[in-house]
C-alpha cells in the first residue's frame, strides 16, 4: 500500500509540525495503511433547550443526526496519502470519519455485551478475526468478509439462528459505519475493541467462521 508503521509515526510527527489535525492523520491511517476508502461525516450537536440532537448538515428534519456522510464532498480513496487527506479534511473541518460498508468489508453488528463475550471466546478458540469496533449506544461492530449481508439470511437459516432473535444486524453495500476516534450521533465517541493491523485490515474473515459464536452467546444474553 507504500505506507509503513515507521513512515505513519514519521506522518504523525509531520503533521504535528505542519498543524495538520489528527484527523487527517487517522484518515492518512486508514487509506494508506489499512487500505480503506473514507468518506466525510456530518457531526451532530446538542439542539439548543436540550432537544435533540442538530445536524451539521443543515438540516433541521435529518433522520440521522451526526450519523451519515456529506454528500456534497468526495471521499478519500484507499492508498491516498497524507496530503491528499489533509486537503480533504481541510475542506470539511470538524468531519467525521465515516468507512463505507461492502468494499472491503462487512460488518456484523451485536449488543456490545454478546460482542464481548464472543470476542473472548473467539480469541481463545484461535479463529481469524478482523477488526472491531464499538459505539457509544452499546453495539459491537464485527469486521468481516465483503457479501456478508447478502449472505446473512441463508447462513443464519443454515445454523437455525433469527437475525430479530438475536438482536443481530449486518452492514453491506451502501452503508456507513462511524470510524474511530469519531463522534457517533453526539453519544459519543466510536472505539476500538480490537484495532485493525496489517494481518487483518486487509483480509477479515468470512461471516461464517464467526457467526456461529456471535449467535450463540447473543442468543444466551437475550441480545
Amino acid at each position: 500500500m507504500g505506507f509503513t508503521i515507521g513512515g505513519i509515526r514519521d506522518m504523525r510527527s509531520g503533521s504535528r509540525r505542519r498543524g495538520r489535525t489528527s484527523e487527517s492523520t487517522t484518515v492518512a491511517e486508514y487509506t494508506g495503511l489499512w487500505g480503506w476508502d473514507v468518506v466525510p461525516g456530518a457531526r451532530a450537536a446538542r439542539g439548543s433547550g436540550g432537544g435533540r440532537n442538530e445536524c451539521s448538515c443543515g438540516d433541521r428534519d435529518c433522520p440521522s443526526p451526526g450519523a451519515h456522510p456529506l454528500g456534497f464532498t468526495p471521499g478519500v480513496p484507499a492508498g491516498a496519502t497524507l496530503d491528499a487527506a489533509a486537503a480533504a479534511w481541510e475542506r470539511v473541518p470538524g468531519a467525521a470519519v465515516l468507512l463505507p460498508v461492502g468494499r472491503s468489508f462487512d460488518i456484523l453488528e451485536v449488543s456490545e455485551y454478546a460482542g464481548g463475550h464472543a470476542l473472548v471466546r473467539l480469541e481463545r478458540m484461535g479463529l481469524p478475526l478482523g477488526p472491531v469496533a464499538a459505539t457509544p449506544h452499546g453495539r459491537a461492530q464485527f469486521f468481516v468478509a465483503p457479501g456478508a449481508a447478502a449472505e446473512l439470511p441463508e447462513l443464519l437459516y443454515r445454523m437455525g439462528w433469527d437475525d430479530a432473535d438475536l438482536d443481530l444486524r449486518c452492514l453491506g453495500p451502501g452503508d456507513h459505519i462511524t470510524a474511530p476516534p469519531s463522534d457517533l450521533g453526539g453519544l459519543g465517541p466510536v472505539r476500538w475493541l480490537r484495532p485493525p493491523t496489517l494481518d487483518t485490515a486487509g483480509r477479515p474473515p468470512h461471516a461464517r467462521l464467526v457467526l456461529g459464536t456471535l449467535a450463540y452467546l447473543s442468543h444466551r444474553a437475550g441480545g
